[in-house]
């Protein structure tokens, strides 16, 4: 039985490194898989595995560049899901994340600015 909306979209949000890319994803208009598989260390097929489950939670868009893809947030998202992925997203910002994390978050952020 395929899953429910909410269903997929709390499955997605379940998981602390697609919360992370989420996180990253918020403060930019798009990134490159290789952004953030820097910034969150993780590897080519991790990161677009993950990537992967955000899109078919309805959380995120692509679009290829090249060899790479770039993703951004899903400016669609209906009101309700809005509403969880913000909710889910204020309380992750508590978790205490690895400097190495942090640092690459910041560097993303700073890219994007300039």
């Amino acid at each position: 039985m395929p899953k429910s909306t909410l269903e997929a979209v709390l499955t997605a949000l379940a998981d602390p490194t697609r919360r992370r890319a989420l996180q990253l994803l918020d403060g930019t208009e798009e990134l490159c898989v290789c952004d953030l598989m820097e910034a969150l260390d993780a590897s080519q097929s991790r990161m677009s595995r993950h990537m992967a489950t955000l899109k078919e939670a309805g959380l995120v868009l692509d679009r290829r560049d090249a060899q790479w893809v770039r993703y951004r947030l899903n400016p669609n998202m209906s009101a309700a899901i809005g509403a969880v992925v913000k909710s889910v997203m204020a309380a992750s910002r508590l978790e205490k994340q690895p400097r190495s994390v942090r640092n690459a978050s910041r560097r993303l952020r700073e890219r994007a600015t300039a």
